[in-house]
């Protein structure tokens, strides 16, 4: 009798637990909705009392913040412009591009502007194009009241709701075909505070594009639908080309800073494992809207997707920007610099403390297979100007990864080979390391390396083409290499 008392007491408790759960699941959730609701009417209800033009800004920069001003209506004039560009170290490429960039110029606004938006489509273009902001709240994102043939211009309107960071693009058809050939862009809608306050803010963006030719192969390339539809991509870059933020194009910071990154992956195929390496990003803002993820190493972003990333650089040094599908970085483009300038900071980061020989069972020089049948072939030498062409081809396939675009190598990691006195100082030393590899330490330019080059699987006219290009490049020598020198070399 007891035992039958305590389990209908036990079960009326239970009954009751389900439903009180149940009804404060159903509570909680009417209460998210109900906060979601209440910010998107209260963005609606924003009032302007002013009027001002967009500040449009080019990749790597971006427009100051919004925080210091009230809700406003925005003018954007955006003119989309088809022109020729350059992909890679002698290869060239038909962009089509929002602004004459890829990506597009940065749109930044706040929660509550009332956006008139006007599309251009330059006369020169040979077709019809139009705009999906994934900010937008209507139909296509604008696309369909966006389409704006050559040679004509379409203006229309939409108020920012909710705050986040979203991509733009084209989306006329073929859609994918646009993407593709580098329609993208970024637009920040801040909260009506605005962004906290940080001291350098940059604008990246990640593409794969489908040419025609291999990575690295000269000349102006055509787009490759087919590629494009096996998502088979030859190049995958960080601003719209290969070296789009290295050299010239890096960007810089120093010790102590706060870095905001605002990065977009335009696809049209491929997600982004975005890293930085040598950094942590102490917060992420995940898929570009409120979800802050802190301590993170790489952040996922999703083609047409966009992520919000901050750090505080700590020493100084060359912090290297990647896609951590890492062959996209080091074999098809997806890699940038920022070089951090400042005082050391031997607590956080001392370097090398101690340097010693390693040499397991079977340790050697790693070198890529080697095809005997290849190296022994008979050849005609090229001339000078063979050379370099087919020198250019073969750098930016086997070195542009550790060597960069325009020989300045990877601070502590990989020698320059611009200027370098260690190259012009021995052309027959030069030649061995390619045909032979190197490990162990030299000194370049004064500054001391001390890594692994892997003996590379190329015939005799082949070296003796990358090196006449290496040597006739970025203010070394001028020497040209010739497949006797090779030949010598290799026979030693």
């Amino acid at each position: 009798m007891i035992d039958s008392q305590i389990k209908s007491k036990l079960k009326m408790f239970a009954s009751l637990t389900l439903i009180i759960g149940g009804a404060s699941l159903f509570s909680c959730s009417g209460g998210a909705n109900q906060e979601s609701e209440t910010r998107k009417v209260k963005a609606e209800d924003i009032k302007v009392v002013s009027e001002m033009k967009a500040d449009l800004t080019s990749p790597p920069f971006v427009p100051k913040s919004t925080a210091n001003r009230a809700a406003t209506k925005l003018i954007v004039d955006m003119e989309i412009l088809e022109e020729t560009g350059e992909m890679a170290d002698g290869v060239e490429y038909v962009y089509w591009t929002f602004g004459g960039t890829v990506p597009g110029s940065f749109i930044r606004t706040k929660v509550g502007d009332e956006v008139e938006f006007t599309l251009k489509n330059h006369p020169d273009n040979k077709l019809p194009h139009n705009i999906d902001l994934h900010a937008v709240n209507g139909p296509g994102g604008g696309a369909a009241s966006s389409f704006v043939a050559p040679g004509h211009e379409i203006t229309f309107s939409f108020k920012t709701l909710n705050p986040g960071l979203y991509v733009y693009h084209c989306a006329t058809a073929p859609v994918g075909m646009h993407i593709a050939n580098g329609m993208y862009g970024l637009i920040l809608v801040e909260p009506e505070e605005g962004l906290a306050p940080v001291d350098k803010e940059y604008y990246i963006m990640q593409g794969d594009f489908y040419t025609k030719g291999e990575f690295g192969e000269q000349g102006l390339q055509a787009f490759d639908m087919q590629k494009a539809v096996d998502e088979d991509a030859d190049y995958v870059v960080f601003n719209g080309k290969v070296g789009g933020l290295t050299g010239e194009n890096e960007l810089t910071a120093k010790v102590g800073e706060t870095v905001r990154l605002f990065v977009g992956n335009g696809g049209p195929n491929l997600v982004s494992s975005f890293h930085v390496i040598g950094e942590i990003f102490d917060r992420v803002h995940v898929e570009g809207g409120d979800l802050i993820n802190e301590n993170v190493q790489t952040t996922l972003i999703p083609a047409g997707g966009a992520a919000i990333v901050e750090f505080k650089v700590d020493v100084p040094g060359e912090l290297v920007l990647v896609d951590h599908s890492i062959f996209r970085a080091f074999n098809k483009g997806a890699l940038g610099m920022m070089n951090v300038t400042g005082d050391e900071k031997k607590d956080i980061f001392a370097g090398t403390i101690q340097e010693g020989i390693y040499l397991p069972e079977g340790g050697t020089i790693q070198s890529m297979p080697v095809d005997e049948k290849k190296a022994d072939e008979p050849t005609v030498e090229l001339s000078k100007a063979e050379k370099m062409d087919l020198g250019k081809k073969l750098y930016g396939s086997t070195c542009f990864a550790c060597h960069q675009a325009n020989g300045e190598g990877i601070a502590n990691a990989f020698p320059p080979l611009a200027k370098a006195d260690y190259l012009n100082d021995d052309v027959s030393r030069a030649i061995e390391i390619v045909l032979r590899g190197k490990s162990g330490e030299i000194t370049v330019n004064g500054k001391t390396y001390n890594s692994v080059m892997t003996a590379q699987n190329l015939n005799d006219k082949e070296v003796a083409a990358v090196m006449t290009y290496v040597y006739n490049s970025w203010g070394n020598n001028g020497t040209v290499v010739t497949e006797d020198m090779v030949k010598k070399v290799r026979n030693k």
